[in-house]
């Protein structure tokens, strides 16, 4: 009894530092009070108080009490951390993960005012430094802290080479894992699926991830969204892929963003509902999803559940283009070449081409050449682009080798030398289409060799082959005029249907001769009229002359002298003399026919 008195007389209650700093929290809890909870707590943390250390850190870095300060919350962090506080060791390994200016550093010099609000400007955000992370995650790890053994795993896992040990970082995920922490689980699935290979092994990557994702993380929600999308490791599902896909874009998850905006649009596992599609989209996008930005201007620049919005379009093309889409860069180039939805502006164009083929379109390098090509690039930049070219083509891509060679050929950027560029032309013809068309028509002109009309045709005809429209055309033409081999005229008939039908109109005018009588095909001139006609509206001034003549004769149909002097008209104001003479000879004609007959 005696014992039990002097145990209660003596036993100790909270101290007056353990108080205030309980007060002090309590307050900071409050928006109202939190400036009052952070002054009390700064002077515990100057007295040395090492949990009042973390939480002015903490105060720091979130903006809790007092204005954001990257450099103040580090510095009292780093104080707690080294004073043996497990949580603090976690936010610091944290910390360097996400990268930290030169003044957080320790030793450094006093930095900006404790007033300041202090932010990396997004241009200069630091690069992460994974040993100072491993250093401090390890602290916190071997103190029990579950967060920091994830994190250590993950430095482990995923760091540079000097500091990597995957066996090492799986055994700190586990350790993570056993107490329960989301991101032990998810470390876990993250290393099966990287060994993965059988069904088995994916199942069991999904297990760890929906443990992870019962607690609500949003990597391992995405994440087995996508594999019920794609039926890895569980069930094909599309309906249970988008409700993964919901909780993670709720969870800000970019990907899972774009991937359940996508899903809404197309119906796709959840009820259709276009626009709030384009809602989730545009918050992928706006959080630097560079694909769903594209998929935007896709969106708008088509139509169809939204309405054609050009401007939209090129403001979220622009949108990628800055997030490093090169496939977007590439598509403004092609706008502002052809003048869609903008003014047609050839430098605004290859500006676009030339920041695509910097970011790796190849469509855009090509794009980049035939502008210098046609004249359309300024000589500086013509030479800058066949420099890449050599370069590109000097390490053995086939299609940097055929446009140089096209330069060469022509003189565009450097100086013309066809005895080169048919080198190069003849690399790229084992793989590219375009160059064994190229390839082809120099042997028949005797560019940069002796003419080799057979040879040539062979190249070219494997062009044609190979579906190359231009090329159907050409070899047609040597089929008709029987240039490197025998004539026949059917198999030139069938190309230039198939050049035609690619949109060749000089192919479209030539299918109208073919028909028009003279050639070894029985003769059709209601045929040759209709294909004459394709080719006029399409602009062709020869098949402007024919319509002319096919109608003032009543060739292939009905005679029509009105009609007739519209077509001769046009073919005439493209320079064809013979129009102006058929055309007068019409006129006479017509006068003759409407003069009044004497009796």
């Amino acid at each position: 009894m005696l014992g039990g008195l002097i145990r209660r007389l003596f036993r100790r209650g909270p101290s007056p530092v353990e108080v205030r700093l309980a007060d002090a929290k309590v307050l900071m809890e409050d928006p109202d009070s939190a400036t009052q909870g952070f002054a009390d707590l700064s002077v515990l943390a100057r007295e040395g108080v090492t949990e009042a250390q973390f939480l002015v850190g903490q105060a720091y870095l979130n903006g809790m009490g007092v204005p954001p300060n990257l450099v103040e919350g580090v510095r009292w962090t780093r104080r707690a951390a080294h004073k043996g506080w497990a949580k603090a060791a976690f936010v610091l390994a944290t910390l360097y993960l996400h990268g930290l200016p030169p003044e957080a550093e320790e030793g450094s010099a006093q930095g900006p005012s404790v007033f300041d609000e202090v932010r990396p400007p997004p241009d200069q955000k630091p690069d992460p430094d994974f040993v100072k992370a491993a250093h401090w995650a390890k602290i916190a790890a071997e103190q029990g802290n579950a967060d920091g053994q994830a994190l250590y795993g993950y430095v482990l896992s995923a760091g540079p080479e000097t500091i990597r040990n995957a066996a090492e970082g799986l055994r700190w995920y586990q350790k993570a894992a056993a107490e329960g922490c989301a991101q032990g689980h998810l470390g876990l699935g993250l290393a099966a699926l990287a060994g993965a290979k059988t069904h088995d092994d994916y199942a069991a990557a999904a297990k760890e991830l929906k443990l992870a994702a019962d607690k609500g993380l949003g990597t391992a929600l995405y994440l087995l969204g996508v594999m019920s999308e794609r039926g890895t490791g569980v069930p094909q599902d599309d309906a249970v892929a988008m409700h993964y896909y919901e909780q993670a874009a709720e969870k800000k998850v970019r990907g899972a963003q774009a991937k359940y905006g996508l899903g809404l649009m197309a119906g796709r596992g959840v009820d259709r509902n276009a626009g709030r599609g384009e809602t989730w989209l545009r918050r992928a996008a706006l959080a630097g999803d560079a694909e769903a930005a594209a998929i935007l201007g896709d969106l708008y620049g088509r139509g169809g559940d939204l309405p054609p919005n050009y401007a939209e379009a090129i403001s979220w093309y622009r949108f990628a283009s800055d997030l490093g889409h090169a496939a977007s860069s590439h598509t403004l180039g092609t706008l502002y070449q052809a003048g869609v939805g903008v003014p047609k502006d050839p430098e605004a164009a290859e500006q676009w081409f030339r920041k695509a083929a910097e970011q790796g379109n190849k469509e855009a390098v090509a794009d980049l050449g035939n502008l210098a090509l046609r004249g359309q690039m300024s000589p500086e930049i013509s030479e800058d682009v066949m420099k890449a070219y050599r370069a590109s083509a000097e390490k053995g891509d086939l299609l940097a080798a055929f446009n140089f060679g096209v330069c060469l050929a022509q003189g565009v950027g450097t100086e013309r030398n066809e005895e080169e560029a048919l080198q190069w032309l003849r690399k790229a013809a084992d793989k590219v289409v375009n160059a064994q068309f190229w390839y082809g028509r120099m042997l028949l002109k005797g560019q940069g060799t002796e003419q080799n009309p057979e040879e040539g045709r062979a190249w070219i005809q494997k062009a044609a082959e190979a579906g190359m429209a231009e090329a159907e055309a050409a070899y047609a033409d040597l089929l008709v005029q029987g240039i490197g081999g025998p004539r026949d005229h059917g198999a030139a008939l069938a190309f230039y249907k198939k050049a035609a039908e690619a949109g060749q109109v000089s192919a479209m005018f030539s299918v109208g001769a073919l028909y028009g009588g003279g050639h070894d095909i029985p003769e059709n001139r209601a045929l040759a009229r209709e294909w004459f006609q394709k080719a006029a509206e399409h602009g062709n001034p020869a098949a402007q002359l024919m319509m002319g003549r096919y109608l003032a004769n009543g060739l292939g149909g009905e005679r029509d002298l009105e009609e007739a002097s519209v077509w001769y008209r046009k073919a005439e104001a493209q320079n064809v003399i013979q129009a102006s003479a058929e055309l007068s000879a019409l006129n006479a004609v017509r006068k003759a026919e409407q003069a009044p007959v004497e009796g």
